[in-house]
């Protein structure tokens, strides 16, 4: 059984958009990323080199050793951004029975096909809210659709951040409704949240999964939207709020609270879990836990 047989929805040149999409705008939050470390040049840490991405390809086999498909892990750690880390991957296959079960595919037919971006960035400033963005497309036997979403972790509430990040997330859905922006925050607040905490992980933001409306190009412009609108509001957050000063005991605070980060991601995430069950690059994977964390 071949993985380029025929998958319901994935026609070999939507499969290729989607995966130059996701490639191209990891390209494009890569290079801001590196300006805004150059730009750091006063204050806690500027004496440190400004930071750069270090690429690392990644590969994907099957069982029998057979490729399954690839991907590019891009990491940096920096005067501004402790870590960060923005991956895409493209990868094919068998889904193990498990995996298959989460995602309705049926037992004798596991194939799937999914290229996807995934970026996590833990600040060293307290006051640069850590944040996490993901979009996706994935094809199964039973169908295709988009996923992912973006939401904002401030070690410390500041409302204009929230309402400039919530902003550009509703103006990533406006092509399907306000509904749409409705139903996806709530989402994303009931999914990124710590029932063993009884707290939620950070200020929110949108959350979607098998968003498939029938309409293809228009499902994919706006997951194009989504990723987008946060290329465009995180660098404006962190160059407000880059310069400001911080204590030792802020910095305290934001180690505890990275703390739960770690919790939700070992714990609760979908994705890694996914990416656990599905064999790809351990190291890609994990790039997600920060550099440095504390549990008091």
């Amino acid at each position: 059984m071949t993985t380029d047989m025929a998958i319901k929805g994935g026609g070999d040149d939507k499969k290729a958009r989607a995966q130059a999409w996701f490639e191209g705008l990891r390209d494009r939050i890569v290079a801001e990323f590196e300006a805004i470390e150059r730009e750091y040049t006063s204050g806690r840490h500027s004496e440190l080199p400004p930071g750069t991405f270090v690429r690392t390809p990644t590969k994907r086999t099957n069982e029998d050793g057979s490729n399954a498909g690839s991907g590019l892990m891009s990491v940096m750690h920096g005067r501004v951004f402790e870590k960060v880390g923005v991956n895409t991957s493209t990868v094919n296959g068998v889904l193990s029975p498990e995996a298959a079960k989460t995602l309705g595919s049926p037992d004798d037919d596991r194939r799937f096909w999914a290229s996807s971006i995934s970026l996590i960035a833990h600040m060293r400033s307290p006051h640069v809210p850590a944040v996490h963005m993901n979009t996706r497309h994935m094809i199964t036997t039973t169908g295709s659709w988009f996923g992912g979403g973006a939401d904002l972790t401030p070690m410390y509430p500041n409302p204009q951040d929230e309402q400039d990040f919530h902003a550009a997330m509703q103006r990533g859905c406006r092509a399907f409704g306000a509904e749409t922006y409705a139903k996806y925050k709530k989402w994303c607040d009931e999914y990124f949240y710590l029932p063993h905490r009884n707290e939620p992980r950070g200020a929110g933001g949108i959350f979607y999964d098998r968003h498939n409306s029938g309409d293809w190009e228009k499902d994919f412009a706006f997951t194009r939207d989504v990723g987008m609108e946060f290329a465009n509001v995180y660098p404006q957050i962190v160059r407000r709020r880059m310069g400001q000063s911080w204590t030792d005991a802020e910095r305290h605070h934001q180690l505890v609270k990275r703390g739960r980060y770690v919790e939700f991601n070992l714990m609760w995430d979908r994705g890694t879990l996914f990416g656990l069950k599905t064999g790809h690059n351990i190291d890609a994977i994990l790039v997600s836990m920060p550099p440095e964390v504390r549990w008091p």
